[in-house]
């Protein structure tokens, strides 16, 4: 003999909505991760570039920069080079590709000499890929 205990009122209603809040928090974490990485992405070698209007070039993941100071120095991403050692330098940073693209940065009180110095040395070292960087103008 069996008996049913249960009169069934108390049916839990079941709902057919997607509970967001846990999207809301992941968005919101990846969010403060990006936040926190977009700044180190970026060269901190501070340099016065010089405006331009030529429509600007998507840039490569791991691009690799050389910058020409004020005083005529030089650095390839964010450590300091000398002039000899530059070749070595850029073939560490482009992992031996000499078809890699090598964005070159110069101060606006470098003068033309310095600036085609530096590309010559480039040339030299088989980098034949070289895009002048500088700041957009505005409209």
């Amino acid at each position: 003999m069996a008996v049913k205990l249960d009169h069934g009122g108390d049916d839990i209603a079941e709902t057919h909505e997607i509970n967001v809040t846990p999207f809301i928090d992941v968005i919101l974490v990846l969010l403060i991760i990006f936040m926190v990485a977009a700044p180190l992405a970026t060269v901190d070698v501070p340099v016065d570039l010089p405006d331009s209007s030529a429509q600007s070039l998507p840039k490569p993941e791991q691009p690799v920069f050389v910058t020409v100071r004020a005083d005529g120095s030089l650095a390839v991403g964010n450590d300091a080079v000398t002039a000899d050692a530059l070749p070595a330098r850029l073939d560490a940073a482009a992992k031996g590709d000499k078809d890699a693209r090598i964005f070159l940065r110069a101060d606006r009180s470098v003068d033309y000499g310095t600036l085609m110095g530096v590309m010559d040395r480039l040339r030299a070292a088989n980098y034949l890929k070289v895009a002048l960087v500088g700041l957009e103008a505005a409209p």
